[in-house]
């Protein structure tokens, strides 16, 4: 609980250093890492393009910004946002705090933001 939580502080805390990119994605880029490969090879964004911009947008309180970059990213920093203090609580206290989560609640969030991940990363395949 300790390592998730807090993992998921640092990542919120990362991306409200980073200035969004214009285009949508590429924010990743100020964090020394190299463009996306799917997107050089192929010409085409993959499904985590935007990811990082996306958080960056949500941090600031930009969550239409957020949502257009990557609608997966959008769920995953809100799911961030409210299980990173969760857990580090929990942590703190040495069990649960007010609710146990069930290994199915787990696997349906994150079904669910792969899914949405997936739906967006189809929809801008298909309108270009």
């Amino acid at each position: 609980m300790l390592v998730v939580g807090s993992t998921l502080l640092v990542l919120l805390v990362t991306a409200s250093q980073l200035q969004p990119a214009s285009k949508g994605y590429g924010t990743h880029q100020q964090l020394g890492l190299p463009p996306c490969t799917v997107t050089a090879l192929f010409g085409i964004r993959c499904p985590s393009c935007g990811m990082t911009t996306s958080w960056s947008h949500f941090v600031r309180g930009r969550f239409w910004q957020s949502f257009r970059s990557n609608a997966g990213g959008l769920l995953l920093a809100v799911a961030s946002t409210a299980a990173g203090p969760w857990l580090l609580i929990s942590a703190v206290r040495g069990r649960w705090c007010g609710w146990v989560p069930s290994d199915w609640a787990v696997l349906g969030v994150g079904l669910a933001i792969l899914a949405v991940t997936v739906l967006d990363w189809s929809v801008r395949l298909l309108l270009g």
